[in-house]
């Protein structure tokens, strides 16, 4: 089976435990993450194999990523290493009405140095069946931005489908760039879109009419979405597909969640998902991206069911704590059949 390839920085992340501040903690429990490497790790766990690409330093802070990595048998032999630094992120969870929060200590990261023709481009997607990329990583640096659309471009002339998460970081956006002057080149090079209800107004200010993120009362109506979508693929003709998660935040501790997608003239809805006790929910736009391309990948003619596939995976990953989401495509089809009970297994 030809690969997935995935292009970002991955991070060392420091949380606090037990719902703790920065401030109070005196102690942090450290994890890998970052938006392609946790897409990367989803597919690997479903049976699909895959390829992280990366810039990362020479030590050891460098090896212990990598290694992790590979005991979730992501492929990691066309990571460059160059640079001083892996980036890290500092997450402090919250709960009911405190809301969670991030904290980045990433500039000067390895990643952030790369430019183009450092990779080999052509040598890692020649066995690729799928290449990924963020707005994340756009947003690091002008040599990062170009460096995407370097493997946007040779993908497409390869005929290697392209997708990518519009996932917009505010916070990021530093180097004299704003995410709608350097995002518009990068998209139009992609097949499919993902974006969360924010990201499309935030990048391009395309918007449904009439909608309030921070007044879903837990309840986002999906047909609001089909105007996003179709202006989505009227402005990057080349996307057959666009979908938007669907998040309704009820408290930090209570979502609802699920997802639309658009192809073809039609609207594909969810169902939605009542998640009552997150765990961790970062990572959880990411598992969406890699149930998704799972589910575009292993059921080609049924848009229904691989939107079915990925909210369901998703719903999952708020239940596990990390970056990562940890489970197999026997769990998420178990859910997609109704059985959320979470009964024992014996």
């Amino acid at each position: 089976m030809k690969k997935v390839i995935t292009f970002g920085e991955i991070m060392l992340r420091l949380a606090t435990p037990n719902y703790q501040r920065l401030i109070q903690s005196t102690n942090l429990n450290a994890n890998f993450g970052g938006g392609e490497a946790n897409v990367a790790v989803s597919l690997s766990n479903y049976g699909i194999p895959t390829e992280f690409v990366t810039r990362l330093p020479e030590n050891d802070i460098a090896e212990w990523c990598i290694s992790d990595l590979r005991k979730y048998n992501v492929g990691t032999r066309h990571i460059i290493r160059g640079g001083d630094r892996v980036g890290i992120y500092f997450l402090e969870t919250g709960a009911v009405a405190r809301a969670s929060k991030v904290v980045y200590d990433r500039a000067g990261s390895s990643i952030a140095g790369i430019q183009c023709g450092m990779v080999n481009w052509r040598e890692i997607l020649k066995d690729a069946q799928w290449f990924h990329w963020t707005g994340i990583t756009p947003a690091l640096s002008q040599g990062a931005a170009d460096a995407c659309l370097e493997a946007i471009q040779i993908a497409n002339e390869m005929g290697v489908p392209v997708s990518c998460d519009l996932n917009y970081r505010k916070n990021l956006w530093k180097y004299g760039k704003t995410a709608s002057e350097i995002m518009p080149a990068l998209v139009e090079g992609c097949d499919i879109i993902l974006g969360n209800e924010e990201d499309a107004e935030k990048v391009f200010g395309i918007q449904p009419e009439g909608f309030d993120v921070s007044h879903t009362g837990g309840e986002v109506d999906a047909a609001a979405f089909e105007s996003v979508c179709k202006q989505l693929q009227t402005r990057f003709p080349k996307a057959k597909k666009v979908i938007i998660t669907l998040r309704g935040s009820i408290n930090a501790n209570h979502n609802t969640w699920g997802g639309c997608l658009y192809a073809g003239g039609k609207l594909f809805q969810s169902k939605r998902y009542d998640i009552t006790h997150i765990v961790d929910r970062v990572g959880g736009g990411d598992s969406f991206m890699g149930g998704l391309i799972y589910g575009l990948i292993s059921y080609p003619s049924d848009d229904q069911k691989a939107l079915d596939f990925a909210v369901a995976a998703s719903a999952l990953k708020h239940t596990i704590y990390g970056d990562f989401n940890l489970v197999t495509v026997q769990e998420v089809e178990q859910l997609m059949k109704g059985d959320g009970s979470g009964r024992v297994s014996r």
